[in-house]
């Protein structure tokens, strides 16, 4: 009896030590979490089975605890702060910035070091030696002289369906506009130029399928399984990038820069800007009165980089983190903001109207100043990034401990330990009707000359916060930027049979994404 006692015991507080005690780790620190450790358990375990798209879940984080500062989160079993004040996010991300300098990463190192080698999971000293070398590749004159490589593919673009013979070209944007986007980042990244319309099967849009396309390369299991069994993963030698897709790009990185040594070639491109930076030669950026617009990211003054370490691996897994991110994202932001337009034709009309101005005050050719000083057009695109975020919530991970000091009745001083994630969520804050009334509306007023200069940057983060915010924000809204002019001149995006009005969100994709593709009609204009 007394063996079966103990056995009981021993059970119980196993029982205990592994499926209560880490759903209490908010609550024993005072900060509210929601439900009983034993509910809490296996709602975890209902996450990985999508239930609901990643916007509805974010923002029904941010919804819990309506008046708190933040409060507790487990993914998984993991505990997670979600930091939901605008003054408390500016200090966590910005003025103590030192304690919170990385983000959380799934991949160890020596798995896959092109993934985990790239600027947005570097860490601490490899962070800080990367962005300022990688910065100034994205400043105005850099991306003037990129002007004429977009320009290209957005010209070729649009020119491939006006050589329909069609009144109305009805497409799935989400896969045109992937095409377009690897097309920019061939050209402007890589130094290839490709015609993904023209050619639908050509190899670089084919390896970069393979390494964003979830259904065909297990991304998503991946991303599960890394956190949950990270030694598993190791010991089986599964990368998180696809092997092939990832030898391709290596090579291509590496023969480019080697021709181009040999033969002294310069291109305005990404691999060219890192292949300066790494001689130590980037320029001085010169002053500009325009810039790309409201939604750019402001870069922070970190120094100067070590030049003399990016290797031909570290321009490589730079390159392919601007893949990733412009293949992808960038084009989920032209969806949403073609499917916005399609769905208020005034909103499209009073921009196609700015855009027949500027066309006309340029002569007939757009020009890089002309593109940037269009007022109405940042304004849609600033209201698509609030509505649609490419990124809905980051993090921060706290790297030496940090307090977060009591402010209201209900608060005590909370002591973040090492290790801790913080939540960031983003789409939930552009959604709290304090900041944005009626946040459901797509309306670009919210960003005029008048109501911007209201807005605190801290309830406006598409490209995150702080010195660790996205450095690719201007190629990417110059890019849509361009890609929207020369489309809308020739077309009007319109609703076809296949178009989901109310839009519904994708429950199986960690970005988001329609349920049933983003179907449009191009209506020729007629001229």
């Amino acid at each position: 009896m007394i063996q079966l006692f103990l056995g009981a015991a021993a059970l119980a507080a196993i029982f205990y030590y592994f499926y209560i005690k880490p759903w209490n780790y908010w609550r024993e620190r005072g900060v509210k979490q929601e439900g009983h450790p034993i509910q809490l358990y296996i709602d975890s375990k209902r996450q990985a089975i999508i239930k609901n798209n990643v916007l509805d879940r974010i923002v029904g984080y941010y919804n819990q605890f309506q008046g708190t500062r933040y409060h507790g989160i487990y993914q998984m079993s993991a505990p997670t702060l979600v930091i939901k004040d605008p003054e408390l996010l500016r200090r966590i991300t910005v003025k103590d910035f030192d304690h919170f300098t990385d983000h959380k990463s799934f991949i160890a190192l020596d798995i896959d070091p092109l993934w985990s080698k790239n600027l947005f999971f570097s860490k601490g000293p490899q962070w800080r030696k990367m962005r300022p070398i990688l910065s100034p590749s994205f400043t105005s004159s850099k991306l003037r002289k990129m002007f004429v490589l977009i320009s290209k593919c957005t010209e070729d673009f649009v020119n491939h369906f006006l050589k329909k013979d069609e009144k109305c070209i009805e497409i799935e944007m989400k896969d045109a506009f992937t095409r377009f986007t690897n097309d920019v980042i061939a050209t402007s990244a890589f130094g290839v130029e490709v015609d993904s319309l023209k050619e639908p099967d050509n190899e670089f849009y084919s390896m970069g399928k393979k390494l964003t396309d979830v259904k065909n390369s297990g991304i998503l299991f991946k991303y599960i399984g890394y956190p949950l069994v990270p030694k598993l993963i190791k010991y089986l030698g599964i990368t998180y990038m696809n092997p092939a897709a990832n030898r391709f790009f290596s090579d291509l990185v590496d023969n480019t820069i080697e021709v181009r040594e040999k033969n002294n070639i310069i291109r305005p491109d990404m691999i060219h800007l890192l292949m300066e930076a790494r001689k130590g030669e980037h320029h001085k950026e010169e002053n500009s009165d325009i810039d790309t617009g409201f939604a750019t990211a402001k870069k922070a003054d970190l120094g100067k980089g070590q030049a003399t370490e990016l290797t031909n691996s570290d321009i490589t897994a730079q390159a392919l983190l601007f893949f990733f991110a412009g293949f992808d994202t960038v084009s989920s932001l032209m969806c949403f903001m073609s499917h916005e337009l399609a769905i208020h034709p005034d909103i499209q009309t009073r921009l196609r109207n700015e855009i027949e101005d500027t066309l006309a005050e340029c002569g007939g050719k757009i020009t890089y100043e002309a593109l940037l000083k269009m007022k109405y057009m940042d304004m849609v695109i600033s209201e698509s990034l609030r509505k649609w975020p490419s990124t809905v919530s980051t993090d921060r991970v706290c790297t030496k401990p940090y307090t977060i000091e009591a402010k209201n009745a209900d608060e005590k001083p909370l002591h973040i330990e090492k290790g801790i994630t913080l939540m960031i969520p983003m789409v939930g804050i552009h959604y709290d009707p304090k900041y944005y009334p009626n946040p459901e509306r797509f309306d670009p007023e919210r960003f005029s000359d008048e109501n911007k200069g209201k807005i605190d940057p801290f309830t406006y983060m598409p490209f995150g916060l702080g010195p660790r915010i996205c450095i690719g924000s201007r190629f990417a809204l110059l890019e849509t930027k361009l890609l929207f002019f020369h489309l809308l001149s020739h077309f009007e995006l319109v609703p076809v049979e296949k178009t989901q009005i109310p839009l519904k969100l994708s429950t199986w994709t960690v970005n988001l994404m329609a349920e049933n593709g983003f179907w449009l009609g191009l209506k020729r204009l007629q001229k």
